[in-house]
Order: structure tokens, then sequence, then C-alpha cells
């Protein structure tokens, strides 16, 4: 359907056209009278070269001014922010006023954090949340929102002015109806955007099967995960005291369990796979997304990346260093048996005869990651484990007797730093006897702050790397 848009009425301009005629005639007069001036007058020239100057002062008068008028008024301080009412729940982008970022000269600083509050699963909850928080002043960068059976949990990421304390901004929560608000200080990483982020997740996972329990870390935040093989039973909850039942893989549901603070999954490596977080309740959606990365893991199957680097030896003995797993298992049996007791007892807790009964264990990538060092020949040389231990990381090494003392350990010890380092470890720790000279020398050669503690013969050697370098050596 067309609408038709009537034409305007037309007025005359008769009126308008005899002003003009008139302003006409003044304008002949004017000018004729000031052209008998100068001809006749006996001042002609002066008043000539008078009135060019007041026509040039006039001029440059008028474009001063007009400079001044257009310039934007200096800046008096902060405005206050336009009040446009209450932000609907539809309406994500509509945040609080932006803070400005920290460093930059004669602007507050700014304080990163991660809050999750539940609200009441009704129009107008999520705007009260948000009026709340633009009335201190606070940006949300992010939200993610959790349905739950009985409200919505809202996730935030927010930018608050770095003098606000945490205590008001929760009392500002609850004020606005949240209920079991949680915070925690947030920093850059968390600024990536969340699709992205996950994608990211994914992506690594199906390059490297070892990096699923990694990915699981920084897809939950601060959590334990405990893989089980199958058949094994014990264990202590994340307490490490309270006995814990285990359960059987043939007792999980195909598609998990989902507690308060536990998720239960079949690892695709066999055994149960579980999750703990004692300090904040799981959401549906976080239990859909991990069992999303356990599905890509198990349609995928074992696989490590297939990088090998070749190095050289100040001897000239050329190395390989690659990625090893449970098909090395016969490999590194054999590693062990050409070791002396001195080394598999330097390196093993226990009797040495029961070296062997470790390697499933270390070559899992269930556990953590392997480096193996073959020789030209495609002997197996040393090992170097890494594994993810709860929240920590532990790093241990094993040398044959005839390849130590060649720089081989040295060059395990960094490439396995750093790959803790890239996985976003803080410290790296190793367990040795306190006799172990060459284990301290090792770690020293990091060149990174270490602390050392002795109890009752064994040493404990942390190490926090946060300057060391992650790319790796071109030699050993």
């Amino acid at each position: 359907m067309t609408e038709k848009i009537p034409a305007p009425r037309s007025r005359p301009h008769w009126r308008r056209d005899l002003v003009e005629l008139a302003a006409l005639f003044s304008a002949v007069a004017v000018a004729d009278a000031v052209a008998n001036t100068v001809v006749h007058g006996p001042s002609g020239p002066v008043v000539l070269c008078g009135s060019a100057a007041a026509l040039l002062a006039t001029a440059g008068f008028h474009t001063w001014f007009t400079r001044r008028a257009g310039s934007p008024p200096r800046d008096s301080g902060p405005t206050a922010p336009l009040d446009t009412g209450p932000t609907t729940p539809l309406d994500t982008g509509a945040t609080a006023p932006t803070a400005p970022a920290a460093g930059q000269e004669g602007r507050p600083e700014t304080a990163l954090w991660r809050v999750r509050t539940t609200v009441r699963d009704e129009p107008g909850s999520l705007a009260a949340v948000c009026t709340a928080l633009a009335g201190l002043r606070v940006d949300i960068l992010s939200l993610q929102t959790h349905p739950l059976a009985s409200g919505t949990v809202d996730e935030f990421l927010l930018r608050t002015p770095a003098g606000l304390p945490s205590a008001e901004l929760s009392r500002a929560l609850a004020g606005a109806g949240g209920r079991h608000t949680w915070m925690e200080r947030a920093d850059a990483h968390d600024l990536v955007d969340v699709p992205a982020r996950v994608l990211g997740l994914a992506t690594r996972t199906a390059l490297d099967g070892a990096a699923l329990p990694l990915s699981l870390r920084q897809l939950l935040g601060r959590c334990t995960i405990r893989s089980v093989p199958a058949g094994a039973s014990g264990g202590r909850s994340a307490d490490g005291e309270t006995p814990r039942d285990e359960v059987s893989r043939d007792e999980v549901p195909q598609d998990g369990v989902l507690a308060e603070h536990t998720m239960t999954f079949r690892d695709p490596s066999g055994g149960t796979l579980s999750i703990e977080r004692p300090h904040l309740p799981f959401t549906p959606t976080e239990f859909a997304r991990v069992r999303a990365l356990l599905d890509l893991d198990t349609r995928l199957g074992p696989r490590i990346p297939p990088r090998r680097d070749v190095l050289t030896l100040p001897e000239g003995q050329a190395i390989t260093v690659r990625r090893a797993d449970t098909a090395d298992l016969a490999a590194a049996r054999a590693l062990h048996a050409r070791c002396s007791p001195d080394t598999l007892g330097l390196r093993y807790p226990g009797p040495t005869a029961e070296a062997d009964r470790y390697l499933e264990h270390l070559l899992s990538p269930r556990f953590g990651r392997t480096l193996a060092v073959e020789t030209a020949s495609g002997r197996l040389v040393a090992l170097g484990h890494l594994l993810w231990d709860g929240e920590e990381t532990e790093v241990a090494l094993l040398v044959e007797d005839a390849w130590q003392r060649r720089g081989i350990g040295g060059e395990l010890l960094r490439r396995l730093v750093a790959m803790a380092t890239e996985a976003g470890s803080d410290s790296v720790y190793a367990i040795t006897q306190a006799s172990n000279t060459g284990m301290v020398a090792t770690m020293r050669g990091l060149g990174v702050p270490l602390d050392y503690q002795i109890e009752e013969g064994t040493l404990v050697i942390t190490a926090r790397p946060e300057n060391l370098p992650t790319g790796p050596a071109p030699t050993a």
C-alpha cells in the first residue's frame, strides 16, 4: 500500500519582491552618494583607503569570532552519564559508564572482576542488576546467562573503579535482587570473547589428547580434575582427608552425572573422570560444555602432536625430542632395564624392581605430557614427564646412565617448564632424594627462582618460571 504525500500550499511572494526591490534602490542611492563624495570631495582617496581598512578589519573580526564560537569547550572534568532509564533484559549492550583503563595519565585506575549472581527468572531482573552496577560506575564487559530450574545465574566480567570495595559491589547486587553472589579478581586473559575462547579450547583439545584436563580447567576456572583408571578404587576427596568412594565406569550414565559441586563422566580413555569445585556450584550450561569437549575427545581417539625436533649434542651426536604416550610403553620398559639401580632409585620411590608399574600412568596423556629422547638409531634414552597434580604441576626426569651429563636433562626440563608456563601454571615442582645433586643442578640451570623443602631425606624443589621463554631451544 502506498501513501500519497500532499503537495505544500504555495504562498504569495509579492511582499518579499517589494522588500528586495526597495533594498536595491536604497543600495544604489547610497552608492551614488559615496561616489559623488569621492569624486567631488577634497579627501576622496582618504575615504576610499579608510573604507578598505574598515572592511578588512570587519572581515578579520568575523573570522576570529566564527572560529572561537565553533571550537569545542575545554574538558572541565567527567560528565554525568545520560539517564536513559532501566535497561531491558534483552538490551545486553547497554552497560554502565565505561571506566578509563588503568595507566592513562589523568584517568582513574580500574580493576577487573568475575562475578556470578542468581536472579529471579522474570522480566526486569537483569535490568535491575545492570542499573545497580551503573550507579557504581561499573562497566559490564561481558555477560553470560546460565538458566536454572528456580532462577538464572548471571555471570559478568566487570571493570570497576579501583577504589570500589568488593563488599559494596556485593551489597549493590544484593539490593538489586542478586542471591548467592560470588566474585573473584580477573585479568586480561578473561577479556577474550567467550565463544572464541571455547572454540580455542576445542581446537587445542583436538590437536593434543593431553590438553583435555587443561582445557577443562580453563573452561571452569579453579577446580580439581581426577582421572580414575578402570578397576581403580579408593582415593580421597578434594580436601585430602575425607575418603571418597570411587564410582566405576559402568555406574556412570552415558551422559554423565551433575551434582552441585561435582561432575562425573566416563573417561574416553577408560575409567571415570570427576571434576570438583567446592567454592562454586556447577550449572547445567557448564555441564553441557564439558560433555561436548568429552564427546570431541572420544570421537578423535588417542592423539599426540607429530612434532619431532632434531638436536645436536656438544659431542656431535644427533638426538630427537618428541612427544610420547602409551605406545612407547615397551621402549620405556627397555630403558628401565638399561638404567642402574641407583638411577632408578633417584627417580622412583620404593623398590626399583617395581619401577615399571608407574609407566602406564606416566605415559597416559590423561595425566600429563611426556617427552622422549631418541638416538639416531631410534633407541629411547631419556624420558621427561609433566604431570597435572590438581592445581599444581610436577616435573620428573629419567636419563639412561650412558647418556647423563650431556645436557639432555636440562633440555628436557626447560621444555617441560615451558609447556607448564604455556598451560598457565605459575610454578612447577620436582620431588627427589636430598642426595640427588644432579637434579638440583638441572633445576638451578633454569635460571628462575627456586624454593627448597627437605623432609626425611625427600627434597621438593619448586620453580616459579614467570620470565622463562616458552620457545624450544635450537640445540641441546
